[in-house]
């Protein structure tokens, strides 16, 4: 029986009003049968902290924390069906994975057809709302 031993360490970029569908991500990823992960991303249950671990408090301090948690990862994941009404954060934390040469995987919500044209142009892959595909891609693009 193979029991995978290192962890993926992974980004998802995600919106905390939009919390749902980072657990349902979450869940997916948890059940993954032979995959372990790290998550580096920051949960509403968990911010964003200064070196000092005080919170953030200006955007200047955001995407350096933003940055401190991309740095070390595998791969960036991006729920596509965020982006419109979060463009911002999520444009700085993917213009964050291309600084560091980070592999963006895109997933299309489930039941959505479309993503963004930006998401579209940014992505090295995009996949399905499924376990399958989202572990498959981080498996084939991670660092």
């Amino acid at each position: 029986f193979f029991k995978q031993k290192t962890a993926y360490e992974i980004f998802i970029s995600h919106a905390w009003k939009y919390g749902e569908q980072y657990t349902d991500l979450m869940d997916l990823l948890e059940k993954a049968p032979n995959f372990n992960f790290r998550n580096y991303s920051a949960p509403s249950d968990n911010p964003l902290k200064n070196l000092n671990n005080t919170d953030v408090k200006n955007k200047s301090e955001i995407t350096s924390a933003i940055k401190r948690k991309i740095k070390p990862v595998n791969a960036v994941v991006v729920i596509s069906g965020m982006y419109a009404n979060n463009r911002e954060w999520m444009e700085k934390e993917i213009e964050i994975a291309q600084e560091y040469s980070k592999p963006i995987i895109a997933v299309k919500p489930w039941g959505n057809t479309n993503v963004p044209t930006y998401i579209q142009n940014v992505s090295d892959v995009i996949v399905a709302w499924n376990t399958s595909s989202i572990v498959g891609a981080i498996r084939e693009y991670s660092l």
